[in-house]
């Protein structure tokens, strides 16, 4: 999973057809790049640089977007839901990759969008053991949450003390993750180690990828956590105006 086209700071992101999207509430399409337009045109408005991981896009789809944006085609593991999968093709990419690495984030493709370049913010140049994160105008304990967690509650013995220490922070959201490689690279890491001990037997509705995302940046990174304005405008509020954060998340 090596590539040429690297740079320094890269924002990394996946592309799966065929499965369910949980963000858009539907089965991607082969080879439908409309979808993920919005996310890069702003990659190519901003002269960033970008991976996407994917199953099913053609050159032809993707040729526009060639200087900015190195496509790269994968096969779809369906042992994991779409969005567990691509934690593991980060973590691989980076580990194979990590000697000319800076700075990463890790984004949502299909309804985020990047407003201002991330990597030149003072914010972000300043604070390189932090992690950055979207997060939603929720609190973590919710009905959704308890949902959603459900499996990995039963599995991590301390899943459930987590989730009443932090019942009245606000909910991170996963579709926004960034900082420094050193700090990627372990979080990745013990993200996969999650998924992999105690989410590869899921069978419930729910994929588990916030439960463990949240789980594991409160438990271990909370006191190195940057999130929501200037990382990110109100999830879901469709902010289209609004221009004074990195990212735009729905």
């Amino acid at each position: 999973m090596r590539t040429n086209h690297l740079y320094n700071n890269l924002i990394l992101a996946t592309y799966i057809s065929g499965t369910f999207d949980v963000n858009r509430n539907e089965i991607l399409s082969d080879d439908d790049v409309s979808v993920i337009k919005e996310w890069a045109d702003s990659i190519v408005a901003l002269n960033l640089h970008a991976v996407v991981f994917h199953n099913t896009l053609s050159e032809n789809s993707t040729a526009k977007y060639a200087n900015n944006i190195n496509f790269i085609k994968v096969h779809y593991n369906e042992k994991y839901n779409a969005n567990i999968f691509r934690y593991f093709l980060y973590n691989n990419f980076i580990k194979e990759n990590v000697a000319v690495l800076k700075n990463i984030f890790l984004t949502d493709i299909t309804d985020v969008v990047v407003i201002n370049n991330p990597f030149l913010q003072k914010l972000f140049i300043n604070n390189p053991s932090s992690i950055f994160c979207g997060d939603e105008p929720k609190l973590l304990q919710n009905d959704w949450m308890r949902e959603h967690a459900a499996h990995l509650r039963a599995k991590i013995t301390s899943y459930a003390l987590y989730e009443e220490n932090f019942k009245e922070a606000p909910l991170l959201n996963c579709g926004i993750i960034g900082g420094n490689i050193s700090v990627i690279k372990p979080f990745l890491e013990k993200l996969c180690y999650i998924h992999e001990t105690y989410n590869n037997d899921n069978n419930t509705l729910f994929t588990g990828d916030m439960g463990a995302f949240n789980y594991l940046i409160r438990t271990y990174y909370n006191e190195n956590l940057i999130h929501g304005t200037p990382v990110n405008t109100t999830f879901k509020a469709y902010e289209v105006e609004r221009n004074d954060c990195w990212f735009r998340h729905k």
